[in-house]
C-alpha cells in the first residue's frame, strides 16, 4: 500500500529531504519496483523474481530513510528504528521467497 505514496510530491520532498540523490526519479522508481515485486508475490506469478524486486527496494530504502543511528531525539530514533526493523523482518520474508518459491497454491506451481 505504502508504494503508492512514493509518486506524491510529499515523499519525494521527505526522501530528497533525507539526502537521497535523485529522489524526484529513483523514489518513483522505487514505487514501480515495490509495487511489481508485491503484485508478483501477491499472484504467485514469478515470485522469486518479485521477492528479488522486494529485497532491491528494501536494502536501500531501509539504509537511506531509516538510519536511526544518526537520530538524536529520542522519539525520533524510537521511531525510526521500529521502521528499520520492520524493513529487516520483510527482507528475511523476501530472502525466504527467494529461496523457497511461491508455494503450492500460486500461478507458478500450476504452469
Amino acid at each position: 500500500m505504502t508504494a503508492i505514496n512514493h509518486f506524491s510530491g510529499k515523499t519525494i520532498g521527505y526522501a530528497a529531504s533525507q539526502n537521497v540523490p535523485f529522489a524526484s526519479v529513483l523514489v518513483p522508481a522505487s514505487g514501480i519496483i515495490a509495487t511489481l515485486g508485491a503484485l508478483s508475490i501477491i499472484l504467485g506469478y514469478r515470485a522469486r523474481l518479485g521477492a528479488w524486486l522486494i529485497v532491491l527496494f528494501l536494502v536501500p530504502v531501509t539504509l537511506m530513510m531509516h538510519n536511526f543511528w544518526t537520530i538524536t531525539d529520542p522519539m525520533m530514533r524510537q521511531m525510526q528504528m521500529a521502521m528499520f526493523l520492520k524493513n529487516i523482518s520483510m527482507l528475511g520474508a523476501a530472502l525466504m521467497i527467494t529461496y523457497f518459491g511461491s508455494g503450492p497454491f500460486s500461478i507458478d506451481a500450476k504452469a
